[in-house]
């Protein structure tokens, strides 16, 4: 849950977590679901939570929609008095829809009092505090969001329930908070061997260690995932080059000098290898891309604090508090400071960041970047002449290649075909070795000489995934998709078009391998007949 990331330090945030749930797809409801959802979390049976441990919350209703007086009615019924159950608006108590129009509805959400003091006479579910942890969430997928903006009802009403295990497993446990139970404790353990500091000697240290636990473990999930996923500024590369960076300025704010991730990374892989096989097949590639980040980003780091410290002075002598934009986006244009890290360290200071300001300020440095750049064409291809779809077809038994020799994480990050040449931008954390390079054009132009047929089938994107497909952009697929096969050594989702045969590709030369950016290698090669 990216939207987490923010508020991850406090005892129950979490963007990487497991979960529990259950499903009714226009069956049972509003209060079928609520008291099943009851039933387990108080029955002696089951969880056998106290009663008068539970709060729940409730869409308090707006102008568009009625309250949901249903599902405050069934807590009733069970014995939750009124004093604690939560009317809520929209931000807090509602789901959907995913787009503009579709399937959406009201939310009811159970809350389990952890015995902390409250924060204030305003504090209740959904306060950060650490006094109340979401144990569950039933979903009701009741309405249907039509294009003009009103709400009807669906025909078949659905349920989707949520139960975070890590707050179920302090629950249980009696805990305060997630980062106390044996899920989390180890790499406290781990993050305590190299700090200057314990747990539990203040709360700003206390938040450090838990946001740098929480990050180094996210971080390693994600490097371990199949999607191969790697530091970058675009997507889900960006997510995990900002959990990373995060991570490492806490840990300057602990007194951790120099790179330390990889050792709690260690205790992650082990921690969780038995259930996520992939963690210790990849373990050595988790430890080296942590690495890499972290020697690029330490020097950018301490300029980029020690520029933001120089702005302090000036700064305090306004009564407003607020960083301009230009001066944000200054730290980052020219020192690389990534803008979240920006608005934390103003945070601690008590400042607040003009994000419009910086943003404006981004949008004219990317519409400047864009005068005399390349012509990119569609697909990335300059045409589809024969000569053009056969530098295609290489693409494709390039990127199979490269994963023979360099391994599994390889995948492509981008490409571009003129008439007279190849570009491929894959994720590789080194610089090629000769022999490797070699390695690579051999392979492709054994595939070249076997004359391969390259044959096109449609199919489901799950299916053609399950039968060996490479496609790593799967929220940008169709659910049919076009699976290219070249005979029986590649096979990849792609638009096309290609060659009938690699016998009419002609010899594939490398011509050069660089740097594209952090993270990422790019081959440039040619064809010649």
């Amino acid at each position: 849950r990216t939207g987490d990331i923010d508020a991850v330090g406090d005892p129950s945030h979490l963007p990487f977590f497991e979960m529990l749930g259950n499903w009714s797809l226009g069956d049972y409801f509003k209060e079928e679901a609520i008291r099943m959802s009851f039933e387990f979390l108080t029955s002696s049976e089951w969880l056998d939570i106290s009663i008068d441990k539970l709060s729940v919350t409730v869409f308090a209703g707006d102008e568009e929609v009625v309250p949901d007086e249903t599902s405050a009615g069934v807590w009733r019924e069970l014995g939750i008095p009124e004093e604690r159950i939560y009317f809520l608006p929209r931000e807090d108590n509602w789901w959907g829809p995913a787009g503009q129009t579709g399937p959406c509805g009201p939310d009811s959400e159970m809350f389990i009092d952890t015995g902390r003091e409250a924060c204030g006479p305003d504090c209740k579910p959904g306060c950060h505090c650490g006094k109340y942890f979401e144990i569950w969430n039933d979903v009701f997928m009741q309405y249907n969001r039509q294009e003009d903006g009103s709400f009807k009802e669906m025909e078949r009403q659905c349920v989707d329930t949520g139960m975070g295990v890590e707050r179920t497993s302090a629950i249980l446990q009696g805990k305060k908070s997630v980062y106390e139970t044996e899920a989390f404790i180890p790499l406290i353990e781990a993050v305590e061997k190299v700090a200057t500091v314990k747990y539990g000697d203040a709360e700003d240290s206390d938040k450090s260690i838990r946001i740098i636990t929480d990050h180094v473990k996210t971080s390693t999930m994600i490097l371990g995932d199949e999607q191969g996923i790697t530091p970058s500024n675009l997507g889900q590369g960006y997510i995990l080059r900002r959990l990373i960076r995060r991570a490492l300025r806490h840990g300057r704010k602990l007194g951790i000098e120099g790179i330390f991730l990889g050792g709690i990374a260690e205790k992650v892989i082990n921690l969780y290898q038995e259930v996520y096989p992939l963690l210790g097949e990849k373990r050595a590639f988790i430890l080296k891309e942590l690495e890499n980040e972290e020697g690029k980003f330490l020097r950018t780091l301490q300029k980029g604090e020690h520029e933001f410290e120089k702005l302090l002075p000036n700064l305090m002598k306004s009564s407003k508090r607020i960083i301009p934009g230009r001066l944000a986006f200054k730290l980052y244009d020219t020192y690389g400071f990534p803008i979240e890290i920006t608005e934390e360290l103003a945070a601690e200071h008590d400042f607040t960041v003009d994000r419009e300001g910086f943003d404006k300020a981004y949008k004219k440095h990317q519409e400047l970047s864009k005068q005399g750049a390349e012509k990119i064409f569609k697909g990335g291809l300059a045409d589809q002449s024969e000569f053009t779809t056969s530098l295609h077809t290489a693409t494709h038994l390039l990127h199979k290649a490269l994963r023979t020799v360099l391994g599994e994480h390889v995948m492509q990050r981008g490409s571009n075909i003129t008439t007279e040449r190849l570009r491929f931008d894959f994720n590789h954390p080194e610089k090629m070795t000769a022999d490797e390079i070699k390695k690579v054009e051999d392979i492709v132009n054994e595939q070249i000489e076997r004359k391969l047929p390259v044959t096109m089938e449609i199919m489901d994107l799950e299916k053609a995934k399950a039968e060996g497909a490479i496609a790593f952009f799967a929220d940008k697929y169709e659910e049919q998709v076009k699976v290219y096969s070249i005979g029986d050594f590649s096979k990849e989702v792609c638009g096309g078009p290609h060659v009938e045969n690699t016998s009419v590709m002609g010899r594939f030369i490398i011509k050069k391998e660089q740097s594209s950016s952090a993270g990422v290698r790019r081959i440039r090669a040619v064809l010649e007949k």
